[in-house]
């Protein structure tokens, strides 16, 4: 009679999958990531025989290229009010992230901001955060673009459309090359967090999971067992560290953890560190420590794949 017998919820692919497309090494295997996430029709475009910045130029910055309007087609296929959805999202991918302040980054008024956020939230476009602790009725939400296509090309693309409508794609290449380290680390702790959501990272399941903040004081990322009581505090850090500057981060992540409200007498607390590089893994281990760099990205994303058969 027409009706539908069920639906489902088409996801990227998830992060392990994108050494099935390109030859690259960790680090540029990330960086795809964070620039074109993991939809295969966007992946097939990158040439495995190019670099990750070559196909940067070639299939994002170049007038003409499947990528470089793909956001803006997107846009206005779903909505009728393209021009005010495109303005919230380039606002959230330039640090705006509460309603109010989205109000003043767009223009638009507060109950057009609201409609346009709930609709993209029901799209799976953007996400929106409070503290992993906060009750039911937490108000003061967070908002986040959480699409790495979208969340690239607004804050890269978008903004430059008329350099590179006059053929300077190489020149802002170059100027997104200079400003790419704090998008990357913006994205490397959503992609931490997608991991250690499927389980490839540090093994275990929470109730709870994501962001913490207090005022000026921030977790990159907290988990919660509600049934076992265990509680991750992580951090993640684009970078590369060395012995002293690991064990800093993570000193001051236990302070940092001391201070969120959450079962404080019986939870069983686990600490935790990801980078790009950490000196002496094994010597925090021992202490204690779960950490994780690259290389034990790259080893733990084979055999995930190798478990579920890819």
């Amino acid at each position: 009679y027409g009706r539908r017998t069920g639906q489902w919820q088409l996801e990227p692919l998830s992060y392990p999958y994108l050494r099935r497309f390109l030859p690259y090494d960790e680090e540029e295997l990330v960086m795809t990531w964070c620039a074109i996430g993991g939809v295969p029709a966007y992946l097939r475009l990158f040439r495995p025989d190019r670099t990750f910045w070559e196909n940067v130029e070639e299939q994002i910055l170049r007038k003409g290229a499947y990528l470089y309007s793909e956001a803006e087609i997107l846009m206005q296929y779903e909505f009728r009010e393209a021009g005010n959805y495109m303005a919230i999202l380039r606002a959230l991918a330039a640090g705006y992230t509460t309603s109010a302040s989205l109000c003043q980054g767009t223009g638009l008024d507060k109950g057009l901001v609201s409609k346009y956020l709930a609709v993209l939230s029901r799209m799976h476009l953007i996400r929106d955060e409070v503290p992993v602790t906060a009750h039911a009725g937490y108000r003061r939400r967070h908002y986040r673009l959480t699409d790495p296509y979208l969340r690239f090309w607004f804050r890269f693309v978008y903004p430059r459309r008329a350099e590179t409508e006059t053929g300077q794609s190489g020149e802002v290449l170059a100027s997104i090359r200079e400003e790419i380290a704090p998008y990357c680390g913006e994205m490397f702790e959503q992609l931490a967090l997608d991991l250690v959501r499927r389980g490839i990272l540090f093994g275990s399941s929470y109730s709870r999971l994501g962001r913490w903040w207090q005022k000026e004081t921030e977790i990159d990322l907290v988990g919660l067992n509600e049934v076992s009581g265990d509680a991750l505090f992580c951090e993640c850090k684009w970078s590369v560290l060395n012995r002293r500057q690991a064990r800093g981060i993570l000193a001051a992540l236990r302070e940092k953890a001391s201070m969120v409200r959450w079962r404080n007498e019986s939870r069983n607390e686990r600490f935790a560190l990801v980078a790009k590089s950490i000196e002496g893994k094994e010597d925090l281990r021992e202490d204690g420590y779960l950490v994780c760099d690259l290389e034990d990205i790259a080893r733990l994303s084979r055999e995930y794949l190798a478990g579920a058969g890819g």
